[in-house]
This record gives structure tokens, C-alpha cells and sequence, in this order.
């Protein structure tokens, strides 16, 4: 799942909040859906539009060989918009935490649990905030959770249909959000529905291009935050894209009121070490609309500062987020290309082997049973009869020219179908060990397309190699590869200046104006 999908979407009556256009309904396809993304790409990033094609490059090759169906693409497991969500347990101030820094008063807060959906969170080009039910997420490609109501189906039959207890979807005229999509979550403690919402957890985790884990200063004990250190800390630490991560301690500011509040901090900082994180920064911020007053002045200025200090950082990587987001698309279709090239091709070439000795196998068995059963007839039709010499309707079969022809024709005829039967079984056979060891559902689902392919009529079971694997496929995944390096170069020289040329052709064109303005 990701935010480009195909389907049929169902009719909303309301704008696409990311681009202001009405949703219409409308049968998506590849064509369409990367028409308008690309659309949208010219317009925020022309660097992008290059990835695309590249992606649309490697969909072909990948259809060739059967990896990919007519009417699917890779741009749909990579999120094209830059992802924030918040996650933490009930009562840790991630509501107040968004309403603070969108300057608007969109979420729910209270010191009990509010919200117990997952809220998507998107710019309302219209100046209007809005609150639609989790169908509007379920049917749209382009927003987060796109098909959601399958993969809870998948956690409990019946849960599908009860999407709109899980999602919601709300719009905000901040300028923040322009170009952004950040997800509000529930809380993990007292959730009466905590299957489907790790399970929801998860997936926002591998979109999000950054996560805020927030905590609550009150509740530092193990015990208390025995979900959120399970799942956002202690299987998050080991993850390659770790850095991803903020920890952040909030509402700090209840802790001024503690005898010894450094206390507190190391109580927190303790809890979070026995969950494996035992290095990095860690946050503590507060929101002072709701703040509980602090007497001491020297007190209050030091909790102020730290907390104004480790705001901004958080807000400079949110800010972040977007450039950030330019290298991980590049880095996904580099990553895309190299997984096709070196990983599920070979697997594809694999599966293609076990098919033909399957195959072979089986062929041996029903031609080999298909010839001797024609031998023994022949035997027996050439030997039997009531005076020992040859049968009448053994004679008969081989009186004429066409006779021989219709029954050679037969018997070809028999032993194609059982060709065929033997291919069909065993691609069966391959397809339920397939089945039964890989668990990723998104290669499963790859692998499973190419074998079909493998085992089209039109394709001789003799090569080794898997069908439509040719040289041409090769070098365009090749090439891509290339090119996802140079893109790679291109957003250094847009974000960066490696080389230092920009600062002296900036230097360059100063000192031109400045002489400009001397001689006028």
C-alpha cells in the first residue's frame, strides 16, 4: 500500500485537498494516476518528474517479464508526499502538539483519551476545516491508508467494513500543511481495538518520512508505557531509517512542580534505555497555552528555554522533511531497481527452475505412461484375434492414408494435454510453496504474477531463463540504477553546494551589482 494505487474509487463530494480539484468518480489507471502525479510533481519539484520516469522505465522492463501486471506500477509503493505522523499513548499531548504548531485549534484535546482514530491531516486549499469519515482515505490513491479496509479485513472478517472506527480524514487552512500529510494516532494504553491498530501502526511507520514519539512526563514508569516502548522504541532502535525517529518527553512542565525534576527525566530516560535505546537526543517540550504556571522564575526561564530550543529543532526537521523526502523517493526507485536486478529475478529464476524440473518430471511420468499404453496396444491389436493373426479393427485403423493421420493426431492431441496438465500442476505446486514461504504479501503477490506469466502457452518451459528476461530488460534496470545516482547528484547541487561554484558565482554577481551601482 502506498499513496499511488489503481482501482475504482467510489464518488466523493468533496476537493482533493492536495491539489483543490473535485473528486470524481472515476476508474484509475496507471496512465491517469501518473499523469496527474507527474502534474503535481512539475509544480513542487521538476527533480522528481526524472524519478518518475525512471520508475515508469522499470515498470516496463518488469512487465515484460511478468512481475508486474498491465495495470499496476511501482510509483505505488513510494509515498509522494511528504509523511509526519505522531505517535505515543493516550494523554501524552500529541493533539496539543499539532494544534501548536498548525497555529489552529483542529484536534481534540483532554487529559483523558479523545480521539481514538488515526487522523489524517491535510491543507484545505479553500480555507475551510472539515471532518470526513475514513471511507473518503479507504477509496481515494492518493491519500495515506488507500485499500485499509482489506488489510483490516485480514486482522478479523467484518473489521473492513468498520473502516470509519479507525480512520478519519480532516482538513486545515494552515500554511503549514501545504504540500504535507501528517497523521494524528490513538493512543496504545486501554484500546479496545489494539490487533488493527498496531497493525495500522505499522504501516505508518514504513510511509512516515518522520515520526514523533511522543511521552508523557506523568507516567515515565516501564509499566505505564509498556505498549509505546514495545512497539515505537524497542522495535524501531534496530530499524535501518532509525534516524527517523524523534523521542520526544512532553509536558515537561508538570514536572517543575517535583522536589527534584531532573528526577523525573532520568526516570523516563531509564525506562526508554531497558527498551535498547541507549544513545541519541531526546526532546522535552511543552505546550505553554497549557501549561501549569511555575513559580520559580529561574526555574520557569530555564524549563523555557530548553523547551523554545528543542521546539525549533523539531520544527526544523518537520520543516526538513520536504528535502528529506526528495532523497528517500530517489533512494526508493534506486532501491526499487537494484531489488529487481538483483533480488527478485533471481528468485523469479528460481521459481522458473522448480517449474521446469516439475514439469520435466511430470512429462516423463504422463508421456512415458501415454507411450507405453500405445506400444501395448499396438502389441496387443498386432497379436490378437480369434485365429492369432492380426485383429480386424487393427487392419482397419491402417487401410487408407487418413486413418493413420486422425489417429497419430489423437494421440499427439492426448499427449499435449498432458503436457499442459503437467505444466498446470506444477506451477501449482510451486505456487503454494511460494505461498507458504514468503511471508511479504507485496513480493508474494509479484512473484505469483510472474509465475503466471512463466506458464502462458506461448512461453516454451525449455529456457532456463524466466520469460522476457533479454538484454534491453537488463540495461534499462541497469541504467536506471545510473540515473538514480545522478539524481542524487542533482538534489546536492540544488540543496547543497559540494563544489563550492554556487557561493562564487554568487560572489560573482554581488560584486557585478555592486560595481553596477558605483558607475550608475
Amino acid at each position: 500500500m502506498a499513496l499511488l494505487r489503481v482501482g475504482k474509487t467510489k464518488r466523493l463530494d468533496e476537493t482533493d485537498e492536495l491539489s483543490g480539484t473535485p473528486l470524481e468518480e472515476r476508474k484509475t489507471s496507471p496512465r491517469k494516476d501518473l499523469k496527474r502525479l507527474k502534474e503535481h510533481l512539475k509544480r513542487e519539484n521538476p527533480l522528481l518528474v526524472e524519478a518518475l520516469e525512471s520508475l515508469q522505465s522499470l515498470d516496463s522492463a518488469a512487465r515484460k517479464i511478468g512481475l508486474l501486471g498491465p495495470d499496476e506500477t511501482y510509483a505505488r509503493y513510494i509515498a509522494w508526499w511528504p509523511l509526519i505522523s505522531v505517535l505515543g499513548p493516550y494523554s501524552a499531548g500529541k493533539s496539543s502538539f499539532l494544534n501548536q504548531y498548525l497555529g489552529y485549534s483542529l484536534q481534540e484535546t483532554g487529559s483523558q483519551a479523545v480521539d481514538d482514530k488515526f487522523t489524517v491531516i491535510c491543507y484545505a486549499s479553500d480555507g475551510k476545516a472539515r471532518s470526513l469519515p475514513g471511507s473518503a482515505l479507504d477509496a481515494d490513491p492518493r491519500f495515506p491508508f488507500y485499500k485499509m479496509s482489506e488489510e483490516l479485513e485480514k486482522v478479523e472478517p467484518g473489521e473492513g467494513m468498520r473502516v470509519d472506527t479507525y480512520l478519519q480524514l480532516k482538513t486545515c487552512p494552515s500554511e503549514k500543511l501545504r504540500g504535507m500529510i501528517l497523521i494524528d494516532s490513538p493512543g496504545f494504553d486501554a484500546d479496545a481495538q489494539r490487533t488493527s491498530t498496531l497493525r495500522i501502526t505499522d504501516y505508518i511507520i514504513d510511509l512516515s518520512d518522520l515520526v514523533l514519539v511522543l511521552f508523557d512526563a506523568r507516567r515515565p514508569e516501564p509499566g505505564a508505557m509498556r505498549d509505546t516502548l514495545e512497539h515505537l522504541v524497542k522495535r524501531t532502535v534496530k530499524r535501518k531509517d532509525a534516524a527517523k525517529f524523534l523521542y520526544i518527553l512532553n509536558q515537561i512542565d508538570l514536572t517543575a512542580r517535583e522536589d527534584n525534576p531532573e528526577e523525573v527525566v532520568g526516570a523516563w530516560q531509564r525506562a526508554i534505555a531497558q527498551a535498547g535505546l541507549t544513545a541519541g537526543r531526546f526532546y522535552r517540550i511543552y505546550n505553554e497555552d497549557c501549561a501549569a504556571p511555575i513559580e520559580n522564575s529561574a526555574l520557569r526561564e530555564r524549563f523555557q528555554r530548553k523547551r523554545d530550543r528543542d521546539l525549533a529543532d523539531i520544527t526544523d526537521r518537520m520543516t526538513q522533511v520536504r528535502v528529506e523526502r526528495a532523497y528517500r523517493i530517489v533512494g526508493a526507485v534506486k532501491k526499487i531497481a537494484l531489488e529487481l536486478r538483483d533480488s527478485e529475478i533471481a528468485k523469479l529464476t528460481s521459481l522458473r527452475a522448480a517449474w521446469r524440473r516439475g514439469v520435466f518430471l511430470r512429462d516423463g511420468v504422463f508421456l512415458g505412461a501415454l507411450a507405453l499404453a500405445v506400444i501395448v496396444i499396438s502389441i496387443w491389436g498386432a497379436t490378437s484375434g480369434a485365429d492369432g493373426g492380426s485383429a480386424r479393427w487393427w487392419s482397419w485403423i491402417w487401410s487408407g492414408l487418413w486413418k493413420p493421420v486422425i489417429v497419430t493426431g489423437i494421440v499427439a492431441g492426448l499427449g499435449g494435454w498432458l503436457h499442459f496438465k503437467a505444466r498446470a500442476m506444477a506451477g501449482s505446486a510451486v505456487a503454494a510453496r511460494l505461498t507458504n514461504e514468503e511471508k511479504n504479501p507485496e513480493r508474494r503477490h509479484r512473484m505469483l504474477t510472474a509465475l503466471r506469466h512463466n506458464m502462458k502457452i506461448r512461453h516454451s518451459a525449455l529456457p532456463p531463463a524466466p520469460a522476457g528476461l533479454t538484454p534491453k530488460v537488463m540495461d534499462t534496470m541497469n541504467r536506471v540504477i545510473e540515473e538514480a545516482e545522478g539524481l542524487v547528484q542533482k538534489l546536492n547541487d540544488t540543496y547543497a553546494d559540494p563544489t563550492g561554484e554556487r557561493a562564487r558565482e554568487n560572489e560573482r554577481q554581488s560584486e557585478q551589482q555592486t560595481g553596477e551601482k558605483r558607475c550608475g
